[in-house]
C-alpha cells in the first residue's frame, strides 16, 4: 500500500499552551466541544481534545510554549455565513488580525474571511467560499 493510500485526512492539530484552562475556554467559546480530557508525562500535564465538525485540536499544557506564529501560519474554520461568524466572534472581543472581513479571488467565486489571534499566538481564520 502506498503512503498516500494509507492517509485518510487530518486527524488533529496540536497546540501547546501555558494557559490550559483559558485556551480550552477560548475554543469552547468558538463552538468546539471537549471530547476528552486526560493528563500526560511525568508532571501529569493536562491534555484536552476539542472537536468542531471534523476538526480536532489537541490542547496540551507545557512549561514553555512559543506563543507566536511559527511554520504553520494559521488554521482555518469553514463557515456558511461569514457575516454571522464575524458578528459572533467580534462580540467575544478577541483580537482581530485583519481589518474586518476581507475578500480574495480564490476558487470559482472567491472567498471572504477574517482572522483572529488566539491566546497562544495562533492565528484562527474564519472563511466562507462564495
Amino acid at each position: 500500500m502506498e503512503l498516500k493510500d494509507n492517509i485518510t485526512g487530518l486527524q488533529h492539530l496540536g497546540l501547546p499552551t501555558q494557559e490550559f484552562k483559558r485556551t480550552v475556554d477560548f475554543y469552547k467559546s468558538l463552538g468546539f466541544q471537549e471530547e476528552m480530557r486526560t493528563q500526560m508525562g511525568p508532571k501529569d500535564q493536562a491534555v484536552s481534545f476539542l472537536k468542531l465538525g471534523n476538526l480536532v485540536i489537541e490542547v496540551y499544557e507545557v512549561d514553555a510554549a512559543a506563543g507566536q506564529t511559527g511554520a504553520i501560519n494559521h488554521f482555518c474554520l469553514d463557515v456558511r455565513d461569514i457575516e454571522a461568524a464575524f458578528t459572533a466572534v467580534h462580540g467575544l472581543q478577541y483580537p482581530l488580525e485583519t481589518d474586518g472581513i476581507q475578500a480574495l479571488p480564490f476558487w470559482e467565486n472567491g472567498i471572504r474571511y477574517f482572522i483572529i489571534r488566539g491566546l497562544n499566538g495562533e492565528r484562527v481564520e474564519f472563511c466562507q467560499r462564495l
